[in-house]
């Protein structure tokens, strides 16, 4: 059964917002050497995996040296994408000034182009958590993750497709802004997607070349070691990726929204639709790493850009603010939160697929919309490594990603212009409490 939607009164909804922006003020605050060293810590270490990786695979005449390549590499792989990549396209360190963790800047070692994610997942996803018809994330237009998606027929397919998506997850991700459901649905045209095209094409291009050609031919007679241990690793880290990812979005219990019950929602209501579109996965320290620390997934779509070791912290604070005010925390161990997505999966191959009848939506309520939520006002203001940092709950990494590649650009722009800004409407306008649309 779904989680029983958290029936807030107005003023609930905006203390909790206020404590929640007083959490995060005093965690930027603090923000400093510690948080430095730490990253720096987890590149020196995903540098030394790929090294210890590579040179092992040159021996994979060997078994012990396929495995312990193929391992160090799969490791090293999944904290490139993970705990440093993600993490550091989000802003977490731009604080520190250092170009090499520029979020604006930073490319990964996987198919999908950084500037692209930057537009799909900072900007779409983070935006419009949940709501259907807004957030792509919502099965990535390949997969049926919600009652409220209508039923296709290919939707029988709906566990060989997210067996495959996950074998194959970097290039699922690098396909996703191409919108290949909307070309089908002769909403777009094909040639409107031809400079995003060349995009993933020249990116998928180096990484077909370092990983398939380059690396094989280094290692000689031994490039058929080389070859299988770095598409193992490649594996290894689409699968890893897919779990992480889907246990934090669609386990059972994580809720979506419609356009109209995410429209003009205050400061409040847009980090309550965030905690209950998300899920926790339980576990040590060395999994929540590998994780990237979304295994913190509340905490991270509450705060986005707060660097992401820092969550384990501030997850015992959420997590008491959210036993005060009645909302549902959402968390668990991964093969309960795994299990409960391939339950969902499978259950939504069939036409329906609803769980139980959701619960009714709280009741319509007018808020008033403070004036620092005004699109103006979404800004980001440094001093330095040790400085205070103040950031308003929507990060200016997410505005700055709304200019998305190629076409893209013009949607996010447009989509800007109509809603007076990201996600809030005119201030003093009708706003719905965020309701359940299914689980």
């Amino acid at each position: 059964m779904p989680t029983p939607h958290p029936q807030l009164t107005d003023d609930q909804i905006e203390g909790l917002g206020r404590e929640l922006d007083e959490l995060r003020n005093r965690v930027l605050g603090d923000l400093g050497e510690r948080d430095a060293a730490y990253i720096r810590r987890v590149i020196k270490t995903q540098r030394g995996l790929e090294i210890a990786g590579r040179g092992l695979l040159f021996a994979g005449f060997l078994p012990p040296a396929w495995i312990g390549g193929v391992t160090a590499l799969s490791l090293s792989k999944i904290l490139d994408n993970m705990e440093i990549g993600h993490n550091v396209m989000h802003g977490q360190y731009d604080w520190m000034k250092d170009p090499a963790l520029d979020s604006k800047r930073f490319e990964w070692d996987t198919a999908c182009p950084s500037d692209q994610w930057r537009y799909s997942h900072n900007y779409m996803h983070h935006t419009y958590t949940n709501v259907l018809g807004k957030d792509r994330d919502i099965g990535y237009g390949i997969l049926r993750m919600s009652a409220g998606q209508p039923w296709r027929p290919r939707d029988l397919g709906n566990p060989i497709s997210a067996t495959l998506m996950a074998a194959l997850f970097q290039w699922g991700i690098a396909a996703h802004d191409l919108e290949v459901e909307r070309i089908e649905a002769g909403e777009i045209a094909f040639a409107d997607k031809r400079e995003m095209l060349a995009s993933i094409w020249r990116k998928a291009r180096r990484q077909v070349l370092k990983d398939y050609v380059a690396f094989p031919l280094l290692a000689g007679p031994g490039a058929p070691f080389v070859l299988s241990g770095n598409a193992a690793a490649n594996l290894s880290r689409n699968l890893w990726s897919f779990m992480i990812i889907f246990c934090g979005h669609f386990p059972e219990g994580t809720h979506e929204f419609t356009e109209e019950e995410a429209e003009n929602e205050t400061r409040g209501g847009w980090y309550l639709r965030q905690m209950i579109g998300s899920a926790n996965l339980t576990g040590g320290r060395l999994f929540h790493i590998l994780s990237g620390n979304l295994s913190h997934q509340i905490e991270h779509h509450v705060f986005p850009d707060i660097p992401a070791h820092r969550y384990a912290e501030i997850a015992v604070e959420v997590r008491e603010m959210c036993e005060r005010y009645g909302v549902p925390y959402n968390s668990g161990p991964l093969h309960r939160q795994f299990g409960s997505v391939i339950k969902k999966i499978v259950r939504l191959a069939l036409p329906g697929g609803a769980s139980g009848e959701p619960p009714p939506a709280a009741a319509a309520a007018v808020r008033k919309v403070p004036r620092a939520l005004t699109a103006n006002t979404f800004s980001q203001t440094s001093s330095g490594v040790s400085g205070a940092v103040v950031v308003d709950p929507m990060p200016a990494t997410l505005i700055s990603a709304s200019r998305s590649p190629g076409s893209a650009s013009r949607t996010a722009s447009s989509s800007v212009e109509r809603r007076g800004g990201p996600r809030l409407g005119p201030s003093g306008r009708e706003a719905r409490s965020p309701g359940l649309v299914g689980a």
